[in-house]
């Protein structure tokens, strides 16, 4: 199999999780990638990147500050992990300098800077994916086989609640940061492209948008244990974070979600919740109900059908007899037919990156077209920002549509005027 040359371009915690990633894959002898470059302004970041590349995968990449370095070394396809603000001038300058490219979400940093990559991208044969990873979950591919399989009939409303927080900071400063991407955006990317996995096209929006916690505290600055390190990169970099600071990003909202298929949806997302943190996703049909665990937990998904009949356990397989994992899932999980998985946190990351890492290469080699595309993760960034620009206008109702064509866009114009794309 020939090799693509490959470049991690941003070697901070996200790059680093890529790696580990790319190492996951590469150790089930599933990776068609050669880790050829290691870019990033900040050398020390691109010096540990490509030092622990040479551990995992016995080669080291070349250190390199920006694109034009990377012309020398052979470079096929670049994984853009760079804070979103990046995203859409490196997506572009890929495109243009005719590689593929993987960019981690957000897509853009706004609506406008994600069709500023889908416009050069009309222009170009490469392939772009957007590393989303939470519908990779397994369990959450098992969701959408019940669902594809009319398991609890035709879909009449989801929940989508989830609370937690307090005035901590959530992994690093800028995601508190509205021109940096906030929390609500952050995260609600990856909401906002579960619920169109199971549900399609989410049509129209309102909501209510707050800021609760202007000030937002880092434990790790004053010695303590970071409450927010997912996969455990993030902890030398929290402990010269400032211990106090000022958020500008809205840390919670509400809203109502209109599907195309009249399907009806409750959102929260609340990032400063001081009570009892709060998890509910659950899809309610005609002919029962679908109560889903958490993203990379491997914990159990029950079902309700005719009121009373709960399935959690095993035989929920026999409800859905077609229901496989691809085959790069299948392997790094370990079986084609799960429901349930056992793993540390940081394993579970690592093995949904791969999956990431693994689609896009067959997208790459022509054998499938990449599962979450420009279209796809651009309207991702649409959902979201329909919701909070809905907040900033007092909950008017929104249609996607609009926003993706950027008719609405007084929430995100000093975003966009300050990326000089206004």
């Amino acid at each position: 199999m020939e090799r693509i040359p490959l470049a991690i371009v941003g070697c901070g915690g996200m790059g680093h999780r890529h790696l580990f990633g790319l190492a996951e894959l590469h150790r089930n002898d599933l990776s068609p990638f050669d880790l050829v470059g290691a870019c990033d302004p900040v050398t020390e970041n691109a010096e540990s990147l490509a030092g622990q590349a040479e551990q995992l995968l016995g080669k080291r990449p070349t250190v390199v500050k920006n694109l034009a370095e990377l012309e020398g070394l052979g470079v096929a396809a670049v994984d853009i992990t760079t804070t979103p603000r990046y995203h859409h001038t490196l997506g572009v300058e890929a495109i243009e300098r005719n590689w593929h490219a993987m960019i981690e979400k957000p897509v853009g940093l706004t609506v406008r800077a994600a069709n500023r990559i889908q416009k050069a991208a009309k222009a170009s044969d490469r392939v772009i994916s957007v590393a989303e990873n939470y519908r990779r979950d397994p369990i959450n591919r098992l969701a959408k086989a019940l669902l594809d399989g009319g398991v609890i009939g035709d879909p009449r409303y989801m929940i989508h609640n989830t609370s937690g927080g307090g005035n901590l900071m959530t992994i690093s400063v800028w995601r508190h940061q509205k021109d940096q991407s906030g929390v609500l955006l952050d995260v609600g990317v990856h909401f906002a492209d579960i619920m169109e996995y199971f549900l399609g096209d989410i049509e129209s929006v309102y909501a209510q948008m707050r800021l609760y916690e202007p000030t937002r505290y880092n434990p790790a600055a004053l010695g303590a244990e970071s409450t927010s390190n997912p996969a455990g990169v993030y902890g030398k970099a929290q402990r010269a974070m400032p211990a106090e600071f000022q958020a500008t990003a809205d840390d919670a909202i509400y809203a109502t979600i209109n599907f195309k298929n009249g399907a009806v949806g409750q959102y929260i997302e609340n990032h400063a919740e001081h009570g009892q943190g709060l998890w509910i996703r659950q899809i309610h049909g005609s002919k029962g109900s679908m109560d889903m665990p958490s993203d990379r937990s491997g914990r159990i998904l029950k079902l309700t059908l005719d009121r009373t009949h709960v399935v959690d356990n095993e035989s929920i397989l026999d409800l859905v007899p077609d229901f496989r994992l691809d085959e790069a899932t299948a392997k790094l999980f370990g079986g084609d037919r799960l429901w349930r998985y056992e793993f540390p946190f940081e394993l579970t990351d690592r093995k949904l990156i791969a999956v990431e890492y693994a689609d896009f290469g067959l997208g790459i080699q022509g054998k499938r077209p990449v599962e979450v595309d420009l279209a796809q993760g651009s309207r991702s960034v649409a959902v979201s920002y329909a919701m909070m620009e809905s907040g900033a206008a007092g909950g008017k109702l929104l249609s996607i549509d609009d926003v993706l064509a950027e008719k609405v866009t007084a929430y995100q114009q000093d975003i966009d005027e300050g990326l000089g794309i206004a």
